[in-house]
């Protein structure tokens, strides 16, 4: 099918909020086939993925190992019984997710920030999407407390779900919505490495009088704990680096912050790392950079490779306060639970991740990505630079400050005409996001760059 029927159909078809289609056809392409870290659309032409399809193909994409255990799997078993009669793949999984969450994590427990002096096990909910994860954690959270408050962070994105709506702070996603949300999460700023000198001097005057304005860890401290006391908090949700949110990577006292705080008032920590588990930020999850241990951690994304998967990962004894032994009738759960392709892929790619050393690698290469970015230049347009591992973020502001959202939009198209897969995050689209699978070769991120600096100066005379 060619790319103009494909997106004829989708004009026609899909729900029009779905697929934004420039009239001039140059957005967006129509993917045919996609291997390690190329892509090729339907004409043919051959891309380098920087987005690593949002972060899923950490170990390439159609990674061999991992196709295979999903083929090998279909042909034995496609679907099971979710909640009620099991297949043995599930059990491995939520074995081996318990190993390299909680058991890793406890079992030095002096090298880890936590109240456990014992190595402890995790138990998994397993889930769909990324979304359903936070939500079953958010549930998790209020049977464990009988708390329904939940701190999250300005700039987040925990998903769509009117769940996870209550959390996810951009007002593109939750205002339409409103009128239908429980209202139960409470926002905080969240801390930034260097915001306070990328601030617009209308963004200064605006914020001028606000005390949260480029807050310290020391500010959110004091404004989580005025929450904490006045309301009923069973849990602080928050994301180690913030992806959708622009890249935004937090001062590394700022987790053991959150973990000290809930230590003391009997709170929950979720770490949502859908986007940043499984080698992103260059260690298997972002909260280890801190050490610090989470009460919950939500996973997804990396965790198939592909396919539709997630899951919620507590300490047992959370969620064994949380969640009675099973009487027959689950209180959560839905029919692909657990689903056994999903399984299958997951146990092949954890397997990938540590067999080629993926978290090393990303470390390696995301050292000298960020280097590289930091050399950019931009008469017109001030650059920001930012990453952890290969998670690394270019933000675009113009001379007075403000976002540079069209120029941002402008400079991904140059480099998709000229075959190069990058996506726009932040709130205003003004940052350039790195997020490649963690197989990516020097040299191409290198190419990369050396391409990103002539379409920022083409940009210039644009």
């Amino acid at each position: 099918m060619t790319t103009l029927r494909t997106l004829d159909l989708l004009r026609a078809y899909e729900s029009r909020n779905v697929t934004f289609i420039e009239p001039d056809g140059s957005w967006p392409i129509v993917w045919k086939r996609a291997k390690g870290v190329n892509v090729w659309d339907a004409n043919g032409r051959k891309y380098l993925d920087l987005t690593a399809a949002f972060g899923v193909a950490a170990a390439g994409h159609a990674n061999p190992r991992v196709v295979r255990a999903g083929q090998r799997q279909m042909g034995q078993l496609l679907h099971a019984m979710g909640d009620v009669h099991p297949h043995a793949l599930k059990a491995e999984l939520a074995w081996e997710l318990s190993r390299i969450t909680f058991e890793r994590w406890t079992r030095k427990p002096s090298r880890v920030q936590s109240s456990m002096s014992t190595v402890r096990i995790g138990k998994t909910l397993f889930c769909n999407s990324g979304f359903e994860a936070v939500e079953a954690a958010l549930k998790t959270a209020m049977l464990a407390t009988g708390k329904p408050g939940v701190i999250a962070f300005e700039g987040a994105y925990h998903g769509l779900g009117y769940g996870a709506l209550n959390a996810t702070h951009r007002g593109h996603f939750r205002g339409p919505f409103r009128s239908q949300l429980g209202e139960f999460g409470h926002f905080v700023p969240f801390p930034r490495v260097g915001q306070a000198s990328r601030l617009s001097p209308m963004e200064k005057e605006k914020f001028r009088d606000r005390r949260d304005a480029c807050p310290t860890v020391e500010a959110v401290e004091a404004r989580v704990r005025a929450l904490v006391r006045s309301r009923r908090i069973g849990a602080i949700l928050a994301e180690p680096v913030q992806g959708r949110g622009g890249i935004n990577i937090p001062p590394p006292e700022f987790l053991p912050m959150l973990r000290k705080l809930c230590d003391e008032h009997g709170t929950l920590l979720i770490l949502d790392e859908v986007y940043t588990g499984f080698g992103r930020t260059g260690k298997w999850f972002a909260c280890e950079h801190s050490g610090v241990v989470p009460d919950i951690i939500c996973l997804g994304k990396a965790l198939t490779g592909g396919f539709p998967l997630s899951t919620c990962v507590g300490r047992a004894d959370v969620m064994d306060a949380a969640w009675p032994a099973s009487s027959g009738e689950a209180i959560h759960t839905s029919t692909f639970l657990g689903h056994p392709v999903g399984c299958a892929m997951a146990l092949a790619q954890i397997s990938e991740v540590r067999r080629r050393k993926l978290c090393e690698q990303s470390a390696r290469l995301g050292r000298q990505l960020l280097e590289q970015l930091s050399t950019l230049r931009s008469p017109r347009l001030p650059l920001h630079a930012r990453g952890l591992g290969l998670m690394a973020g270019l933000e675009l502001r113009r001379s007075d400050g403000s976002p540079a959202t069209h120029e941002t939009l402008r400079v991904i198209k140059t480099m998709l005409r000229r075959g190069f897969i990058l996506l726009p995050e932040g709130e205003h689209g003004n940052v350039i996001s790195f997020t490649p699978p963690l197989t990516i070769s020097a040299t191409q991120l290198a190419d990369t760059v050396s391409e990103l600096r002539k379409a920022l100066n083409a940009d210039e005379h644009g």
